[in-house]
């Protein structure tokens, strides 16, 4: 495995040359890759990066986020988003086409104090962000443990590769729902949900170390062949296409999870 090359950056700071990819919280000039964000930089064979030590959630169209029903009106639920801006999911894009405020509750759907998984559709920092909840796994989030740590890092949380949840997942026996915005939720038993947060937390507190999934690995008391199967099944996917697998594979199997429950319960 080629060696990763780490160290403490500043903005500004030349993080890499040459023919390297900019990967998160870098940018191209010239033939130099420079830094936009304090942090940890992690160069490898063909990408660099910047894991920021800290920093709001800036939301972006098609982020996953998880937010809480804070206030509603006639038209739209206003909702939590861990971040300086709070998100609008219209009523209409719940109800349809035909809304229609004078016969249609929107407590019906969502109630004040409800958590939800949605996808940004539109902002442009002039005006709050508009969410929209149509798509698998994406809706009301009807339990689970709710962990919020900082956005910025989420990238350190799902892994190379989703190296890391795919560790919390496997050593804990429980689902997790990553929001960019740095809201986690954990489903499972209460012991193992409560392993998981403490796996989480580390992650926060630890994210600048460069054996952290090792340590979480520890932790969790994975054994030596549960390592080698979770490196032999994070070698099958690039790293791009593993990320964008986790938001929607971690959504399903919440989803699906919630259903079980549901059966068992009736």
């Amino acid at each position: 495995m080629p060696e990763v090359k780490r160290r403490y950056v500043i903005p500004g700071e030349i993080v890499a040359r040459g023919n390297v990819r900019a990967d998160l919280n870098v940018v191209r000039v010239g033939d130099k890759l420079v830094a936009t964000r304090v942090g940890m930089a992690e160069v490898g064979h063909d990408t660099a990066r910047v894991v920021a030590l800290s920093g709001p959630y800036i939301p972006r169209i098609d982020d996953l986020v998880v937010g809480k029903v804070i206030d509603y009106s006639a038209f739209a639920w206003e909702v939590d988003i861990n971040s300086c801006f709070f998100g609008i999911l219209p009523a209409a894009s719940v109800f349809g086409r035909d809304y229609s405020p004078a016969k249609d509750s929107l407590t019906d759907k969502l109630k004040v104090g409800d958590m939800i998984a949605a996808r940004i559709i539109a902002f442009d920092r002039t005006r709050d962000p508009l969410l929209s909840i149509s798509g698998p796994g994406l809706g009301r989030i009807p339990r689970g443990q709710v962990v919020r740590i900082s956005p910025a890092k989420v990238p350190r949380l799902i892994g190379k590769k989703g190296s890391m949840i795919k560790s919390i997942e496997v050593g804990t026996h429980c689902r997790m729902l990553i929001g960019q915005n740095g809201v986690v939720i954990i489903v499972g038993a209460v012991e193992d949900a409560l392993k998981a947060a403490s796996a989480v937390n580390l992650v926060e507190q630890e994210a600048h170390s460069a054996d952290l999934t090792e340590k979480v690995q520890a932790m969790l008391g994975l054994t030596p062949a549960q390592t080698r199967e979770l490196s032999g099944d994070l070698e099958v996917a690039s790293e791009d296409q593993q990320k964008s697998a986790q938001e929607s594979a971690s959504s399903e199997q919440l989803e699906a999870t919630f259903e079980e429950e549901e059966h068992s319960e009736e």
